[in-house]
């Protein structure tokens, strides 16, 4: 279910605060952010947020095309190291 549109999107306080005094200052430093559920704004764009992803802080430049969904959807949580195909694959084709 999403969220209701009176209420707007979220974003969380702490983290609209630091984007709001660069904004005033006319800065581009790296946010950290742990906020991962936080949705990207139109007053984001431009920056460069690290955010969290449980092991480290992955930088995330913010583009026009990422308004509306959420910061966590680009700092995957979970490295896909890939299927043993290749491996399987060797060990039929040599008998030993």
């Amino acid at each position: 279910m999403s969220r209701s549109l009176k209420k707007g999107p979220f974003v969380d306080t702490a983290l609209l605060e630091k984007l709001e005094s660069l904004n005033r200052a006319n800065e581009k430093k790296v946010i950290k952010t742990w906020s991962r559920r936080s949705t990207v704004i139109p007053e984001m764009i431009g920056h460069t947020m690290a955010v969290h992803n449980g092991k480290k802080f992955i930088p995330v430049y913010v583009t026009e095309n990422m308004v509306g969904h959420k910061l966590g959807e680009f700092s995957p949580t979970r490295l896909f190291k890939g299927h043993s195909g290749k491996l399987v694959a060797d060990k039929k084709a040599k008998p030993e």
